[in-house]
């Protein structure tokens, strides 16, 4: 389908006026780039709301202030772009007569296809080894096993969720291998996302996996993919938080999260721990190895081995018995 990409260039108060237009002719879905957000982002008000900013992030510091939406290329559509071009001249009057500054309201209207940019991120998604054994692949790439061996996760993640190949996953399904000692042990994936590590775990020979997740959406995408492997039998995600209520006990607890939540919720996975159980965490960046590692010690582990990997580190620890 073709359609309509508008995109306006103004201010920060022009994209409070013009955002206002669109909702009051029913448009709700539109982008606003303003480095003032990512100055109010950078400013982080928790601890906990990133520990990682990829530096294309920071490329919004050097834009213009502007809104961008998308109208069907039809007859309806040009409607409703002849409607806001005229919104829009009379915001130009109205300033000029108030004397209100809008930055340059200087209009772009160009012709896209939703192909071109709605998949366009699926050809970086291509079948990759995250470890030695296991191989994650889209569903829509054919792969064909190396070997016996090798343990295949097929997922599609929808934009909005990781594809399994950050160094945080493969670090973590490699303790996972190595500390995996019997089907029968349970395996509590917190913040499971896309549902690779619970898979992992699955795939690798336990019957009991529980997957928490306090995104409802990334529930229903961890459900999509456990039923496309057909893990459903030993895989259950649900929503929840594991510092509310959650009445379970596993052998081993895995989170891949960031260094301040992992911190933050060690005492919560001691607690869900049976035994000597295993805690493996991730989203680690190795400038906060120390201080993570410091945390989990306190709250009742012992450290037994932390694995690196580019920027980031990974942590398995096993509870102490009092």
């Amino acid at each position: 389908m073709r359609y309509s990409e508008v995109r306006l260039y103004t201010n920060q108060m022009g994209l409070e006026v013009v955002s206002g237009i669109l909702l009051s002719m029913g448009i709700t879905d539109f982008v606003t780039e303003d480095p003032e957000d990512l100055k109010d982002f950078l400013d982080k008000k928790n601890s906990y709301e990133w520990d990682y900013v990829d530096e294309s992030v920071l490329e919004i510091s050097n834009v213009e202030p502007n809104l961008t939406f998308y109208v069907e290329y039809s007859e309806s559509g040009n409607q409703i772009l002849q409607e806001f071009k005229t919104s829009l001249e009379e915001m130009k009057k109205e300033a000029k007569k108030d004397g209100m500054d809008y930055g340059r309201l200087e209009l772009s209207v160009k012709e896209v296809c939703d192909e071109d940019w709605k998949d366009n991120w699926k050809a970086y998604f291509k079948p990759a080894h995250i470890t030695n054994r296991i191989v994650v692949k889209p569903t829509w790439e054919n792969y064909e096993k190396e070997n016996s061996s090798e343990l295949v996760i097929e997922i599609d993640p929808g934009m909005a969720f990781g594809t399994g190949t950050h160094p945080t996953t493969t670090l973590c399904v490699r303790l996972l291998e190595k500390y995996i000692e019997s089907p029968d042990d349970i395996v509590l994936d917190v913040g499971c996302g896309s549902g690779i590590l619970s898979m992992a775990a699955a795939l690798l020979g336990v019957q009991t996996v529980k997957g928490v997740e306090i995104d409802p959406i990334a529930v229903d995408v961890a459900r999509e993919n456990v039923k496309l492997n057909h893990l459903d039998s030993q895989i259950d995600v649900f929503h929840g938080d594991l510092t509310k209520g959650l009445d379970l006990k596993a052998d081993i607890v895995v989170a891949n999260l960031m260094a301040d939540l992992v911190m933050l919720l060690s005492e919560d996975v001691s607690k869900h721990l049976k035994g000597k159980g295993i805690y493996i965490s991730s989203g680690i960046l190795i400038e906060k190895q120390n201080q993570v590692a410091s945390a989990i010690r306190k709250c009742g582990f012992e450290i037994l081995e932390i694995l690196e990997e580019d920027d980031w580190c990974a942590i398995a620890a096993k509870k102490c018995c009092k």
